[in-house]
């Protein structure tokens, strides 16, 4: 199962504050806009995505489809397939892709931990 490029998605206070922060890391933005209050940042092949407001936590993320410079992979394991896979070997499901679409979708689920993972599928 190809989960897609990884990334860690934080839940800031204040999007210029992180963003000068992890620009002294070594980070430059790759994608976002700061006016939409969301950055991705990267530095090499490891990428952060900065969030103001959006959502509650960290989250883990994976996105099929993509490699780490947010380009289309050629082949990759469809967020549905993934799904299937994952409800087979009995991990629940915080919210669930849509089996009857294509293309766009996303599911949430937690690690033993409680972490939250998100696999969103961009195309």
């Amino acid at each position: 199962m190809k989960l897609g490029v990884f990334s860690i998605s934080l839940s800031v206070k204040d999007l210029q504050k992180s963003k000068d922060f992890y620009e002294k890391l070594g980070f430059s933005s790759m994608g976002g806009n700061i006016e939409q209050n969301y950055l991705i940042m990267k530095n090499g092949t490891t990428l952060i995505g900065l969030f103001q407001a959006m959502f509650d936590g960290n989250m883990l993320t994976f996105n099929p489809g993509w490699d780490e410079n947010a380009q289309n992979l050629e082949s990759f394991d469809d967020v549905r397939d993934i799904q299937k896979h994952l409800k087979e070997n009995n991990i629940q499901l915080e919210k669930e892709a849509d089996e009857t679409t294509s293309g766009p979708e996303h599911i949430f689920l937690k690690d033993p931990d409680g972490n939250m993972i998100l696999i969103d599928q961009h195309r």
